[in-house]
């Protein structure tokens, strides 16, 4: 779309007015205009989204909300998790002068009841539980210095029934793009995708499903409306008539934006949810695979016009290879792939690496279904493709037994901080230094806070060395079954590129 002269001089006097320093130089001026490199900043508001937790009267979740220490902007703020409602339709009515009052002080009641977790202090989270069988999603907003790195975590415990599982989310930043490889349609499994808005407009929401041969039609998975502070979930066995054993979810957004992510329950297997895999790139890292998995599945998808080939490889303990017979895989565009791994891992840590096998970099999404345990005993996680740690990345929900973090190094060898933060009702921070020899997976038990009491954080800062991509593993025992689910740790965004400049309104001179 073009520009007209007038709003482009808007544009430059708004870019002057916000940063300060806009270096502008007016032709016929004399002198040279030097470029200066972007000055990275904290963030000043983060959103985050977490879905409805279960239908389930066995249920139990357990809220967790963390801001990291340091390298954060500002000194006020706050980070606070409210219900999804809808506004109310008569929201914005112009009240009586006489109401004013007792409208300001029916919002704020309001305001204080949808209230589920709100944190009070950097490096310490803050955590909230319920039970209810009818938990909402909920609707976060970070803002100051708790805005830099927020993260929060939902965990479901639910101990019998189809939707028996430990059942693990980051909540989402909202976005108008989603890719889920690893979801079914199948009949032994329930999958549903939730969707959340954040904003006080609605969103218009196209659900696209793509199995082994291509598009599944569907003819109600277009225009789904989701209304402001709302969540919609959507069953997606009902969006098509086709049932596929391993399915991409594509969710896109028409107008506004949405939080989504896939509850997945599998009959006598277990449940958890999917998060949405990295962007399409070339080359997926999936880290965090248990070294007692018992199941692997991994599931790619290539959303361009290209068919995709790949080297499937897992990066050990000691040691990168390719798994037996699963060399490569062909990803034909616009279909699903799938290929089962067994016990690849074979009572050792790994991660796994999906790069180009023919130096094209078509890009893909990929996803890993994991099993532990057989039988009656059997539990299901989802890991998907992830970026690498960065600068900085947290997971909250930690205790003082059954995590578990994983980092591996596809490239040079890398060393990270890890730092378990102070617990949510008491103890101190402990910080431990970690060396990953590249093409390698390091798993270790992270050493609990001193004195710790309640759930603590975990925060992954990378110190040196090549990029690092990790996942947290979370284990409860329950009812006999070693449940689990896996969370990864990209970055967390908590900086932004801020160009410098320097203001010179001679531009405006004609």
């Amino acid at each position: 779309m073009k520009s007209t002269p007038l709003s482009l001089i808007a544009g430059v006097v708004a870019l002057a007015a916000v940063t300060g320093f806009a270096a502008l130089t007016a032709p016929g001026d004399a002198g040279t205009t030097e470029a200066r490199a972007a000055a990275r900043l904290p963030v000043e508001r983060s959103s985050l989204l977490c879905p409805a937790p279960s239908m389930s009267d066995l249920a139990e979740t357990t809220y967790s909300s963390f801001t990291p220490a340091g390298k954060n902007g500002g000194e006020a703020g706050a980070a606070e998790l409210k219900t999804a409602e809808p506004l109310p339709a008569d929201e914005d009515a112009p009240a009586g002068k006489d109401e004013d009052k007792k409208d300001d002080a029916d919002k704020e009641k309001a305001a204080d009841d949808k209230l589920v977790v709100s944190l009070k202090d950097l490096g310490r989270p803050a955590t909230a539980e319920t039970s209810k069988s009818d938990a909402p999603a909920l609707v976060g907003t970070a803002t100051g210095k708790f805005a830099p790195g927020w993260t929060a975590q939902q965990t479901t415990t639910t101990a019998a029934g189809s939707a028996r599982g430990l059942l693990g989310v980051s909540c989402t930043a909202p976005d108008t793009d989603f890719w889920f490889p690893g979801a079914s349609t199948g009949a032994s499994r329930q999958d549903y995708v939730h969707l959340t808005n954040p904003d006080d407009s609605a969103a218009v929401a196209d659900i696209e499903l793509y199995g082994a041969d291509g598009p599944l039609k569907s003819d109600v998975g277009e225009g789904i409306t989701v209304p402001a502070r709302s969540s919609v979930p959507m069953l997606i066995s009902t969006l098509t008539g086709e049932a596929a054993e391993n399915v991409t979810v594509h969710v896109t957004t028409r107008t506004g934006r949405v939080g989504a992510v896939v509850s997945a329950a599998e009959d006598e297997v277990g449940s958890d949810w999917l998060a949405a895999s990295a962007d399409p790139a070339g080359t997926q890292v999936l880290p965090g695979i248990p070294a007692d998995a018992t199941s692997v599945r991994l599931v790619a998808f290539a959303p361009g016009e290209d068919d995709a080939d790949v080297k499937v490889q897992l990066m050990g303990k000691s040691a990168t290879f390719s798994p037996a017979g699963n060399s490569t895989l062909h990803i034909k565009s616009q279909m699903t792939a799938s290929v089962d791994l067994k016990d690849v891992t074979r009572g050792e840590p790994g991660s796994l690496r999906l790069s180009p096998a023919d130096g094209s970099t078509t890009p893909v999404v990929a996803a890993l279904r994991v099993v532990r345990g057989t039988g009656a005993k059997q539990e299901v996680a989802f890991i998907p493709a992830t970026e690498a740690v960065g600068e900085r990345a947290s997971v909250a929900d930690n205790r003082a037994k059954g995590s578990v973090l994983s980092l591996t190094a596809p490239g040079a060898t890398a060393e990270v901080k890890v730092t378990a933060s102070a617990g949510s009702e008491g103890g101190e921070a402990t910080v431990k230094t970690y060396t990953v020899k590249g093409g390698t997976t390091l798993e270790v038990t992270p050493e609990a806070p001193a004195g710790l009491k309640g759930g603590y954080a975990l925060t992954v800062e990378t110190e040196s060395g090549g990029p690092v991509h990790a996942a947290r593993t979370l284990e409860v025992a329950e009812s006999g079954v070693d449940m689990f689910t896996v969370q990864t740790l990209p970055d967390d965004g908590g900086t932004v590129e801020v160009p410098q400049a320097e203001q010179d309104l001679s531009v405006l001179d004609d």
